[in-house]
């Protein structure tokens, strides 16, 4: 009958990166006494009140945040900096974890938020970790960003395929006091093709700072990606930026292609743009002005 108990929880702990609770314990047979005789001989090892590694404790990222959120609840989630963490939005896992949960909750180590107002399409899984959706990720972390890596999480996110606008409107909509709600109603309210770099965000202020028209940005035209295009000049702006198009035939090439169907092609580097500002809009607006 051991054998069996131990395979259950195996199989119990083996989805959950290790880790199992009491009251999935309790659930598959074993009792108060069952259980603290497995965690006197090691057999299972207390990280959390009422959870429990299973023969070692799993301290990678995703093991840690499962411990997490079953220390918080079944309705508990991944949620703010840990699962931006989760979606790849941050590059690094910050302590304490935090986790969404319904009621309050205190553990070393983890923070927890309260809310009631998370739907089922608010929650999700990544990696087997239940977590906010990337929209209701982006919602919660944004005050916490500057206005420049904001556009970058969420350019990056729907480049991803994690975010798309009409489930962030929806996130915005059920949410209108959140106070990441107002700075990312401009994604909504403007929609455009997200952008894939820095360089790219810069290019666009740049535009907006001199009066210059907001081009389509990561367009299409006779089979080739364009950077920006304004599309009444038919005009295109390559952004190079140091490492930019190792292929200097390739894409001398396509220019000639569009020049010849009538949609020239101007470059305009980060060092030029960012040491000689004035110089560069005033030569951008002579040339849009002449293609008008």
């Amino acid at each position: 009958m051991a054998s069996v108990f131990e395979s259950r929880i195996a199989a119990v702990a083996a989805k959950q990166f290790g880790y199992i609770t009491r009251a999935q314990l309790l659930s598959i047979g074993l009792g108060s006494r069952a259980i603290d005789y497995r965690i006197a001989a090691g057999r299972l090892i207390p990280v959390y009140a009422g959870v429990y590694a299973v023969g070692h404790v799993n301290i990678t990222p995703l093991g840690r945040a499962t411990a997490a959120v079953l220390a918080c609840g079944e309705r508990a989630v991944l949620s703010y900096g840990s699962a931006a963490s989760l979606w790849g939005i941050n590059k690094y896992w910050d302590m304490p974890l935090e986790v969404t949960a319904p009621t309050v909750h205190t553990h070393k180590g983890i923070r927890v938020h309260r809310s009631r107002t998370l739907l089922r399409r608010d929650i999700t899984r990544q990696l087997g970790v239940r977590v906010t959706s990337p929209e209701r990720t982006v919602l919660d972390i944004a005050p916490r960003l500057s206005d420049k890596r904001l556009r970058r999480v969420v350019n990056d996110a729907r480049n991803a395929g994690f975010v798309h606008l009409d489930a962030l409107g929806d996130v915005l909509v059920r949410n209108p006091t959140h106070p990441g709600s107002k700075r990312l109603r401009t994604f909504v309210d403007t929609p455009r093709n997200p952008t894939r770099s820095p360089l790219e965000d810069d290019f666009i202020e740049f535009c907006k700072r001199y009066g210059l028209p907001v081009p389509v940005t990561n367009t299409y035209l006779l089979g080739y990606e364009i950077d920006a295009l304004f599309p009444v000049e038919r005009v295109i702006v390559e952004l190079d930026g140091p490492r930019f198009h190792e292929d200097f035939e390739r894409d001398r090439d396509r220019d000639a292609d569009l020049l010849a169907a009538g949609y020239p092609t101007v470059r305009i580097t980060r060092k030029r743009m960012n040491q000689d500002p004035d110089r560069e809009a005033s030569r951008l607006h002579k040339i849009l002005e002449e293609r008008r």
